[in-house]
């Protein structure tokens, strides 16, 4: 660069006047830069004065930036220089020169003032491009000189002439001589501006101070930060974001963004939350001064948060992210798009918006608590005056749709057992795209110690399952979840006192956790009397059955104090029953209709350890076929037409206690595998009911068929015939016991002459003969019946008459006839079966020969010539 330098002009000595009059001017510009306070002053002072004495077309001053080594314009003589309406003038005005070129460092190595022509360094590698603008607009040389503070170059005067040779020594002199002055002025100007500036900030600061003093709500805060910002005119807006209740993301707040009319961004950005941990925003959290970060190197580092791609594609470059913090609290981030950064003035200002947006939250919280609690006192009043599960489900479902804007998933309650946990309420609208999935899963049965069951009965105040977390951990119940579009399952356990009830599931994108503890707390209550209630309501309703029961029993009950007979074959019977009696084992009695398998069933059960509990009975051919199994094992309400109300069935009444099944053989076979079921499992469901009961009762049943017979007839099931055949019992029909017939007819008269009001005190002896040799096909209830009809027939104290219907033993004397028998066999049979009926009484009233309508003479005749001898009819 040593060649375009300008070698000061070589003169004669200057002479003393010349010298004198150097030093007058220096002196009278000396004078007039001390009181330059402002630019204008400044550029006055080279304008008017300077040109005066010397020729030259203009002048700047550039100050050096060692932050970035750049020097910078500072003060512009826009009046007289030619370069302003070059077209890259304004690019000029804000353009930062290096200080490591070879023009600029010349100048810094000088240390006087040092001229160059432009036409010979303008084109020289790194020199700056000021040099030819101003030559193109036809600057031909440049005198430059350092300005100086404490010892080191504050910056440099920049003086122009379209005329080469213009810089004299004298003006090289006074240049020299007055830039210490110079420096000293651009010193004050700076000083100057910086003190305006703070004023101007300060007054800004109060401003906004009172302005934000009166703010109370989010509105009033975006009108009061869009006033304020606007005066620094930020390009691009603002956003204030506010920390969220969950202290992991954040959203837009406040906000103001001037350049985006783009609906679907700005909807974006009020339901958007963004992970306070992405790399930028914790980063602006963690910074006590304002963070300046270009968008584009964001992206590129890997910072993948949505909003960097909005900013980007509204044209953001640089952004300052500055954070508000209140005490030793964060509460958010104040977001601007503006290129210079002012740390006083935007720590001031977000000092002004996070106390203002901590009041604003308090309010807001004050006023969230008050309407929560509202809220909580309005569901309290709803709740207390539930007493049904199905008003307090509408209660339930009202809150949860018009207050929190979310539905029931699942309301579990504990079972009786403490250890089954039953499903209790649910919505099943909110799976309407995964309804045969939800079915399946709701009516699975859990325990308490089911993984998440476990979770939440444990936890103290509930707990918050996010679904694409659980859906990558492998929870079955996610992909359910994932079906409602709902981001967490916020699950809490349901407590009256210390003791769990069960759990509720609800599905939403937040909660309030205030609102949810109350509501818990509510429900929970609700629930528990709901069940105690139902309890209750159970009790009365198997009392008032008990009741019914026990009434219809009593009219139909023999009243014996013990079972009537003595004889062989009964005796055999009291053998079995003194067997089983203790057990639990499971009895079939078999025999005739009429010989009293309801008696012994009941003699069974009154000498159990059962005895204290109702013996419930089921007479199974009296039930209609569409009502079998509602009258077995109950129904639940609205389980099919005219089911108005829950019924209990007879195993579940009889829990505990003794069920006795009569006329088993009459069951259809559908019914058949269900009662398998229940004796097998020892369980049952009610009919439209998914809760499983567990019943524990002794079971006896009784038929008049041959179950042998029906199995291989098909009619009935061959695994419930052997389940039931665990301990028969036969009963003998009344014919095989006719030694029981004589105190049986005595009981009944007895009994039968107190209920009549006849005086019946004697049995005529031939009375008790003719009920001997009739054959009984209705067994014991056919003679209690005769006895009965006989009494009310009887004019007298003495019942001297029975009425025995006439051929009522004709399916006997069938029996007779049986094929390939001669006719003399035939008759000397019959002849010994009627004997044996009589008890051998050949002749008189109820004998053999009156039965079979013949003389007696005739009769002895007959046995004479069959053969036939005592030994024949007294054999047994």
């Amino acid at each position: 660069m040593k060649s375009a330098k300008l070698p000061p002009p070589e003169i004669a000595a200057p002479t003393p006047a010349a010298l004198e009059q150097e030093r007058r001017v220096l002196l009278e510009l000396g004078n007039d830069i001390t009181r330059v306070r402002e630019k204008n002053d400044l550029l006055t002072l080279f304008g008017k004065r300077i040109k005066q004495l010397f020729y030259f077309t203009h002048t700047i001053v550039t100050l050096i930036d060692r932050k970035d080594e750049t020097y910078v314009p500072f003060l512009l003589d826009n009046e007289g220089s030619p370069i302003r309406s070059h077209e890259r003038y304004q690019e000029m005005v804000e353009a930062r020169f290096s200080l490591n070129e070879p023009f600029i460092q010349a100048v810094l190595q000088a240390e006087e003032p040092i001229s160059f022509l432009l036409e010979d360094i303008m084109d020289k590698p790194k020199s700056p491009a000021f040099l030819r603008v101003n030559y193109e607009k036809g600057v031909r040389e440049i005198l430059m000189t350092r300005l100086m503070k404490e010892g080191q170059p504050m910056g440099f005067i920049h003086i122009y002439s379209d005329k080469p040779g213009s810089f004299s020594n004298e003006f090289r002199n006074v240049i020299k001589g007055i830039a210490p002055q110079l420096s000293s002025a651009v010193s004050n100007i700076i000083k100057n501006e910086e003190l305006l500036k703070k004023e101007k900030e300060k007054s800004f600061l109060l401003d906004f101070s009172s302005d934000i003093a009166s703010v109370r709500t989010k509105d009033e805060l975006a009108r009061a930060v869009r006033a304020a910002l606007g005066k620094l005119n930020p390009p691009g807006g603002f956003v204030i974001r506010r920390i969220n209740e969950d202290n992991t993301t954040m959203s837009p707040y406040v906000y103001d963004l001037s350049k985006t009319h783009d609906p679907e961004i700005l909807r974006a950005l009020e339901s958007a939350r963004y992970p306070i941990d992405d790399g930028l925003q914790n980063r602006i959290l963690d910074s006590a001064i304002p963070l300046l970060f270009n968008v584009e190197r964001e992206i590129q580092r890997g910072i993948t948060s949505a909003y960097l791609q909005y900013w980007k594609g509204m044209g953001f470059k640089e952004v300052v992210g500055i954070r508000l913090r209140n005490g030793e609290t964060n509460h958010g981030i104040l977001f601007l798009d503006i290129g210079e950064i002012n740390i006083p003035l935007l720590q001031g200002i977000c000092a002004q918006i996070s106390i203002a947006l901590a009041n604003i939250m308090a309010n807001e919280q004050i006023s969230k608590k008050q309407e929560e609690q509202a809220f909580l006192l309005d569901f309290s009043n709803d709740v207390t005056q539930a007493r049904t599960k199905l008003e307090l489900q509408t209660a339930i479902f009202r809150v949860l749709d018009k207050t929190l804007h979310t539905k029931l998933a699942m309301l579990r309650v504990i079972d009786e057992d403490g250890l089954h946990m039953l499903p209790f309420m649910f919505d099943r609208t909110l799976f309407e795209n995964a309804k045969v999935d939800f079915e399946k899963m709701s009516a699975h049965r859990i325990t308490i110690d089911e993984t998440y069951a476990a979770q939440v009965l444990a936890s103290k105040d509930g707990l918050v399952f996010n679904v694409e977390e659980e859906l990558k951990s492998g929870n079955a119940y996610a992909q359910l979840w994932k079906t409602t579009g709902l981001k967490n399952m916020y699950s809490l356990p349901l407590r009256v006192g210390d003791k769990n009830i069960g759990t509720i599931w609800l599905l939403a994108n937040r909660l309030s956790p205030l609102i949810l503890k109350g509501i818990c707390a509510q429900i929970s209550i609700a629930i528990a009397n709901i069940l105690a209630n139902e309890k209750l309501l159970a009790y009365k309703k198997q009392l008032e059955v008990e009741n019914d029961y026990l009434k219809e029993q009593i009219k139909t009950i023999y009243n014996f104090s013990e079972i009537i007979g003595g004889g062989e074959q009964m005796q055999k019977v009291y053998r079995l029953m003194s067997l089983v009696a203790d057990s639990n084992t499971t009895v079939l009695i078999l025999g005739e209709t009429g010989t009293g398998k309801e008696l012994i069933a009941r003699a069974i059960h009154n000498t159990s350890p059962r005895k204290d509990k109702l013996m419930v009975k089921v007479n199974c051919a009296a039930l209609p076929a569409n009502l079998i199994e509602s009258e077995l094992f109950g129904h639940e309400r609205g389980a099919f037409t005219g089911a108005i109300d829950r019924r209990i069935g007879k195993f579940e009444l009889g829990n505990n206690s003794t069920v006795f099944l009569d006329e088993i053989g009459e069951l259809p076979l559908e019914a058949q595998a269900k009662l398998l079921r229940v004796i097998q499992e020892r369980e049952l469901e009610r009919l439209g009911g998914k809760q499983t009961i567990k019943i524990d009762v002794r079971l006896i049943a009784a038929t008049n068929r041959n179950l042998e017979e029906e199995v291989k007839a098909g009619r009935f099931r061959a695994d419930l015939y052997f389940r039931l055949n665990v301990f028969p019992i036969p009963l003998p029909p009344l014919r095989d016991r006719s030694e029981d017939i004589e105190p049986l007819t005595h009981f009944f008269v007895e009994k039968y002459s107190r209920n009549t009001g006849r005086k019946i005190k004697k049995v005529a002896p031939k009375v008790i003969q003719q009920l001997r040799s009739y054959t009984w096909p209705g067994n014991v209830r056919e003679l209690e019946y005769l006895i009965e009809r006989s009494i009310l027939l009887a004019t007298n104290g003495t019942l001297e008459n029975v009425y025995i219907p006439q051929h009522a033993d004709a399916e006997k004397k069938e029996q007779a006839f049986l094929l390939n028998r001669s006719l003399e066999e035939v008759e000397r049979d019959y002849i010994i079966e009627t004997l044996k009926r009589c008890a051998g009484k050949i002749s008189g009233a109820g004998s053999a020969a009156d039965l079979l309508k013949i003389p007696g003479n005739t009769l002895h005749s007959k046995m004479k010539k069959l053969g036939i001898t005592k030994a024949d009819y007294f054999s047994n």
